[in-house]
């Protein structure tokens, strides 16, 4: 029975409630960007707010990304603490100088006197046909850059956690949502991504991981709509006999690699899943991890990766499909890893 205190909520509704909880608790923060009033967001993520706080705090802005990231900035350095939607993450290029050279440095760059409390939040993630410059997921790019706490939740009691505490951080944070599990009624999404919410106010830290699935023979490291997918993958592949352990990492800036050691030890197969590009990214940078600590991870079959290959998302959804990782995928990655062994001289048998 679910208790008085919880809910079922989307994560566009735990996001908006969490919004409107700092909110209500704290008069510096407010939010600002492209439909984010009447309209409630454009994934819904600000639905309700303007009712609640008026037109002052909930800042519709024009189609300048450049200047409301920039007025962000400047609000953040005198004390506030904006909350700025990036509509897509995509049009991050369009404010490319706001968010690298200004949002992710000047904290640094003043010997530490300046704080900046600005959470980006942003949709990524293809899948229902929106094509290449409105599908992608990049995260790893502003991991790549110093400076920045980047936040990727793959469900709703996350999302209300993580949000709160990147709205209470005295750094940038990059907040991204996959449009595909925002529980949004004209979007095709996964289920498991609304669950139950406390009513009250909650942070989740930076920096763990979570374990949405235990297992004993293969680990999967995952991210965002991704761990829905191999949580569906694990209950099939759990049919034949293997036990997969889905490892979530929730924020990849902080990253939790103790996490992701821990179970590549206990499992001794890994599959790094990854809705981002394969080439420089998080499935590389997961990878590197578990190869620099192989005096403690004895790794039973090589580290396999399956993310996007190097090419634009397509619009057309035969290939968009093909380009971006789904179920079976992840079950015919698993099944090879169960096939592959490592003999004594570490070469695959």
């Amino acid at each position: 029975m679910q208790s008085s205190n919880q809910r079922t909520l989307t994560m566009a509704q735990a996001i908006s409630e969490a919004i409107g909880q700092e909110m209500e608790r704290d008069a510096s923060v407010f939010v600002m960007g492209e439909d984010i009033g009447k309209y409630g967001g454009i994934f819904s993520a600000t639905s309700g707010l303007l009712e609640r706080f008026g037109a002052e705090r909930i800042m519709e802005t024009p189609i300048s990304e450049t200047a409301f990231m920039g007025a962000a900035l400047g609000a953040a350095a005198e004390g506030m603490r904006p909350i700025a939607e990036l509509m897509f993450v995509d049009f991050f290029g369009v404010c490319f100088d706001q968010i690298y050279n200004h949002m992710a440095k000047n904290s640094y760059m003043s010997g530490g006197a300046l704080k900046l409390p600005i959470v980006v939040t942003t949709g990524i993630g293809g899948g229902y046909n929106d094509a290449a410059q409105h599908s992608q997921c990049l995260y790893a790019s502003f991991a790549h850059m110093p400076g920045l706490k980047v936040v990727v939740p793959s469900n709703a009691y996350d999302a209300k956690g993580l949000m709160i505490q990147a709205i209470r951080d005295n750094n940038p944070v990059i907040f991204c949502y996959h449009k595909g599990i925002m529980g949004l009624s004209w979007m095709s999404y996964f289920e498991g991504s609304t669950n139950e919410v406390p009513r009250e106010s909650y942070a989740i830290p930076f920096g763990q991981a979570r374990v949405a699935r235990a297992g004993e023979d293969v680990t999967i490291v995952t991210l965002s709509q991704m761990v829905q997918k191999s949580l569906l993958a694990a209950e099939q592949l759990a049919e034949e006999g293997i036990s997969v352990e889905v490892i979530d990492l929730r924020t990849i800036v902080p990253l939790d690699r103790d996490s992701v050691l821990r179970s590549a030890a206990k499992t001794g197969r890994v599959l790094i899943a990854d809705e981002d590009y394969l080439s420089f990214g998080l499935s590389g940078e997961i990878a590197a991890t578990i190869a620099e600590h192989l005096d403690t991870v004895r790794l039973r079959a090589p580290v396999r990766r399956l993310a996007v290959p190097d090419v634009p998302i397509p619009f057309s959804r035969p290939l968009e499909q093909a380009v971006i990782p789904q179920v079976g995928n992840i079950v015919d990655q698993v099944r090879a890893l169960m096939r592959t062994t490592l003999n004594e001289q570490g070469a695959a048998a």
